[in-house]
């Protein structure tokens, strides 16, 4: 397996490579990867806060690039704060559902899941309907695309 990190973690482990990356030009060719994961790094990109430069669109560029190196068929798990939509600078970004699936529209949707912010909502909800991600201050999505 391989792990690309914009400051990448010093891992020793078995069967894992730890690489340099910056996903706003990922060093892959088109349609290269059957399988991706992004978990909780969009809404980070553009706000300055890890070293990065600041650019309002650094989400959307970097979505951007997922899309352009993910195969046809491959399979993308993306995961972001969702709930009311709005920034928190430097911090992070928060999205509504709508906001992704419309960043996504090219791609299928294969499932959302949600781990709410109240814990009497329970642990993971799988198949979660939009209305409940939209309710939350800051929720977690993970929305599983299919190109």
């Amino acid at each position: 397996m391989d792990f690309y990190d914009y400051r990448p973690a010093e891992l020793n482990l078995s069967q894992l490579s730890v690489r340099t990356a910056n996903l706003l030009a990922l060093p892959f060719e088109r349609e290269s990867i059957s399988s991706l994961s992004c978990m909780h790094v969009i809404e980070h990109i553009g706000l300055g806060r890890y070293g990065d430069q600041l650019d309002p669109d650094g989400d959307l560029k970097a979505i951007g690039e997922l899309k352009r190196v993910l195969a046809h068929g491959g399979n993308l798990l993306f995961v972001v704060p969702v709930g009311s939509s709005r920034t928190l600078f430097n911090a992070h970004r928060i999205y509504s559902y709508s906001q992704i699936m419309d960043y996504f529209s090219d791609l299928h949707l294969v499932e959302f899941s949600l781990i709410p912010e109240a814990p009497d909502q329970g642990g993971l909800i799988r198949n979660a309907p939009q209305h409940l991600a939209d309710e939350q201050g800051y929720g977690c999505g993970c929305f599983w695309f299919r190109k």
